[in-house]
């Protein structure tokens, strides 16, 4: 499936390179604007994202817009070979029209109406905000959708929280109608005969509260997923009032690291791009590993959702200023970090901020251009050097990612493990486990698809699917994962999988509900241990897998019948000792994992390298990689490129396995058997692909 997808715009060839750049602060002194183009064609910089907290810029009063700014900075941006991400402002609106229409702020969760302020701080329900802000986008599109200068629309920024007010009610209730139709179903779905909480009239149902409601576990689930469809509806909005003036100019919004307030998926159907914004933690340990893993999956989460490549809309060039403590990147890691996006799936490298503010709360955030108002820093050097790297490694961008494992996560199951009461209230790690999975393949150099339960996507494409901790399982789910299991794939589950369903109702006839006869056991109780409390596996001898080693087990012991799968490795101690703790199941042609505890990350190393050689999962580079290294690839079916990354915090050498290879970036050959990886270096390769 090896291919080359469109340019985001045809306007730029190869990489986006920039930031967001806010003109507005600094219309007071006219030779801002001309010093900053200079040094965006000094760092190699192609396009800005503009205007995205400018609405009273844009709109000082009422009713009076003053555009005049903004002319200026396209026609130099036009004049210079600029381009510009042209942003919606609705993230932040004015004071006058909070004064004017309180009904626009949001009411909390206490149901108290917030103050005027911070960001995203507005109803998406209230009429009046939606009607100012399709005025708004209608003005800036029929004045600005054909500008030759513009590349996209940038719809507001960072979507995010939720708002009680009576409007929201009003609209969750009517979400409920069209979802659930009669109140006896509604009832019957959140099992509201518990604790007497059957509703009678409609009327009577509000959103959670601390106030009140909070304890049903199927309304809290469906109130999350209200508050996604009211954003999603609130983007479309805004995007209808730009798309008719160029329904050609592409739309992105971009969204968080590991967002929880919103299922992401949900907008891939209506953005012609993904776009998200990556603030690493460098240099908090030892190594960068752990991190470098947590970032690699979140940009393999953003490729996935539209399954081609995607947008690196913000990053910090140096720090922050809002991280607990905001370290300033040593010397190498703005381009390594910056190409590990590049490597998984992102079409751009683009930063927040391209000058920093001279006051509020983000002045001392990082920025391109420093306080200073110069070139000559460490950080615009380096950001011109990956400007120019972008340029050489050019025939990368549009390439795709191809993976055949993949890692099934979803956000309401997300939403629902964390509500649940028990096993273990002190934290079951969702995140966590997801992570130790990922990282497993990882670091062996695997590219991996961060797929969801609900997506109309062909699973045979799929040598491996690992399904960690999918507490909230929908019976059609199962049935895909036993059709994907029988078809020849491999399936790695977990403990605590399959409890509920879609409503959070506990499946009946025993755990894991509609996985049960695709793994083969039936889990009868989950045991919660101590923090200090340690359990292990120790392998069954002779097994399948040939594991030899005792590996030390935490936090969660599922106890499981056989029903078909066959014992692996078993549990050491307790009253359960010699009981499977990790099993496997044959299913036509397939083979289904099922692992009942949160074992050592080394017991997931080993299992998923067995199965990835057994598989013969591609693998970037085929050679054992250092601990620390990884490497990815793109491709379009001629050439591939691979990315060659180092997070150990020491310098490397990689063996390589005999292809020959070019540096992309200086097109020399790569002579001999091993590569030379700097502390935080990364190297990127060009090979035919096979």
């Amino acid at each position: 499936m090896a291919k080359r997808y469109a340019p985001v715009s045809g306007k730029i060839k190869g990489f986006m390179h920039g930031a967001d750049y806010n003109p507005d602060q600094w219309q007071h002194d006219e030779q801002v604007l001309e010093e900053d183009i200079r040094l965006m064609k000094l760092a190699g910089c192609n396009v800005m994202a503009v205007g995205i907290f400018a609405w009273a810029a844009i709109e000082p009063e009422e009713g009076r817009f003053e555009f005049g700014w903004l002319d200026r900075v396209l026609e130099r941006f036009e004049a210079n070979g600029i381009y510009a991400w042209l942003a919606t402002p609705s993230g932040a609106r004015p004071a006058w029209m909070s004064e004017r229409y309180p009904e626009v702020l949001r009411v909390g969760a206490q149901r108290m109406r917030n103050l005027h302020g911070l960001r995203h701080n507005h109803c998406y329900s209230s009429p009046v905000y939606r009607e100012k802000t399709a005025i708004m986008n209608g003005k800036l599109a029929e004045r600005y959708a054909t500008h030759p200068a513009v590349v996209g629309w940038h719809i507001s920024n960072e979507y995010g929280g939720d708002c009680h007010c009576d409007y929201c009610q009003e609209a969750f209730r009517d979400w409920l109608r069209a979802e659930y139709g009669t109140l006896d179903a509604l009832n019957a779905a959140w099992w509201t005969s518990f604790w007497a909480h059957t509703y009678t009239s409609w009327s009577q149902v509000e959103s959670p509260s601390p106030r009140g409601e909070n304890m049903v576990h199927g309304q809290n689930l469906d109130w999350k997923r209200f508050v996604t469809a009211r954003t999603v509806d609130f983007c479309k909005h805004e995007i209808a009032a730009v798309r008719p003036y160029n329904p050609e100019l592409p739309v992105t919004t971009n969204l968080m690291e590991g967002y929880e307030g919103l299922d992401y998926r949900k907008f891939a159907d209506i953005l012609d791009v993904v776009s998200w914004d990556a603030y690493p933690k460098w240099h908090g340990a030892r190594d960068d590993i752990e991190v470098a893993a947590w970032f690699a999956y979140n940009h393999d989460l953003y490729r996935s959702l539209k399954d081609k490549p995607f947008l690196l809309m913000e990053s910090t060039p140096s720090m922050t200023n809002w991280q607990p403590i905001s370290k300033l990147k040593k010397p190498g890691m703005h381009k390594l970090a910056s190409l590990q996006a590049v490597a998984h799936g992102s079409d751009s490298v683009q930063y927040f901020q391209w000058r920093k503010s001279r006051g509020s709360s983000e002045k001392l955030h990082g920025a391109v251009v420093d306080h200073a108002g110069h070139e000559h820093t460490r950080v615009f050097s380096d950001v011109a050097e990956l400007g120019e790297t972008l340029k050489r490694i050019a025939g990368a961008a549009g390439t795709a990612v191809n993976a055949r494992a993949a890692l099934l996560t979803d956000w309401d199951n997300r939403w629902a493990v964390k509500d649940s009461q028990g096993p273990r209230n002190a934290g079951v790690h969702y995140e966590d486990t997801l992570m130790e999975h990922y990282r497993a393949l990882w670091s062996l150099g695997i590219q991996v698809d961060i797929i969801g339960s609900e997506e109309d996507r062909d699973l045979s494409r799929y040598d491996l699917i690992a399904a960690p901790m999918m507490y909230l399982c929908r019976a059609a789910t199962g049935e895909r994962l036993e059709r994907f299991v029988a078809g020849g794939g491999t399936l790695v589950a977990t403990y605590w999988s399959g409890v509920v369903d879609e409503h959070d109702l506990c499946h009946l006839g025993g755990f894991p509900g509609p996985l049960r006869r695709t793994l083969g056991i039936w889990a009868e109780e989950i045991d919660a241990l101590y923090d200090d409390e340690r359990n292990a596996l120790v392998p069954v001898p002779g097994n399948a897998l040939g594991l030899a080693q005792t590996y030390e087990s935490r936090e969660l012991c599922e106890l499981v019948h056989l029903e078909g799968a066959t014992a692996l490795a078993t549990y050491r101690d307790d009253f359960y000792a010699g009981r499977p703790a990790l099993t496997v199941n044959a299913l036509g042609r397939g083979r289904a994992y099922y692992l009942a505890t949160r074992a050592d990350a080394a017991l997931l190393d080993e299992l998923y390298a067995k199965l990835a050689s057994a598989l013969a999962l591609p693998r970037a580079l085929a050679a054992d990689l250092p601990r620390g290294v990884t490497a990815h690839v793109r491709t379009d079916g001629e050439s591939d490129y691979v990315f060659v990354q180092n997070y150990s915090g020491e310098s490397r050498s990689v063996k390589l396995d005999g292809r020959a290879y070019l540096d992309a970036e200086t097109g020399e050959s790569v002579t001999g058997d091993a590569l030379s990886l700097a502390q935080n270096g990364v190297r990127v390769l060009i090979r035919k692909s096979e």
